[in-house]
């Protein structure tokens, strides 16, 4: 019966040591959990995400809207001057420095006009043509067809 006593008590001995190096580790794992769960404001796991959840949502309702805006904007950008084509040219023998000009102004569809300015000693003439789909819809001088080859990127 001793023998049974002696092997009880130690099977209660390996027990208490089990449970008491269990307690520990149990102990040192909730010390962990507790460290991962909260920030430097005591603020818990689930809070923080629920705050990081709320900025993904503001930020993506922000991007949707500058989304739209630069829809927008490519949209009406389509239909403003945004291409040029500038050529100087001397039309008369009596005057020098190429004062003449002609500029193309196009938008990405090719449409736009012409502006010519003839300098000569008696005066100056300013002349503008509409153009359209990249191509003048009356007589264009070889200056002015260059001006729009230029604002095509041609």
């Amino acid at each position: 019966m001793e023998l049974v006593a002696a092997l009880a008590l130690a099977a209660a001995i390996a027990a208490l040591v089990i449970v008491a190096l269990l307690a520990r580790e149990t102990l040192r794992l909730r010390r962990r959990l507790a460290m991962l769960t909260r920030d430097g404001d005591g603020r818990s796991l689930e809070t923080i995400l629920d705050a990081h959840l709320r900025t993904v949502l503001e930020v993506r309702r922000r991007a949707d809207t500058l989304e739209a805006r630069t829809t927008a904007l490519e949209t009406k950008t389509r239909a403003t001057y945004r291409r040029a084509g500038l050529v100087r040219f001397n039309p008369f023998e009596d005057t020098g420095s190429n004062q003449s000009f002609v500029i193309a102004l196009l938008d990405d569809e090719g449409d736009g006009l012409l502006l010519s300015s003839l300098h000569s000693r008696s005066g100056t003439r300013i002349y503008a043509k509409p153009v359209r789909g990249g191509r003048a819809e009356t007589t264009i001088s070889d200056e002015e067809g260059e001006a729009i080859r230029l604002a095509r990127g041609r």
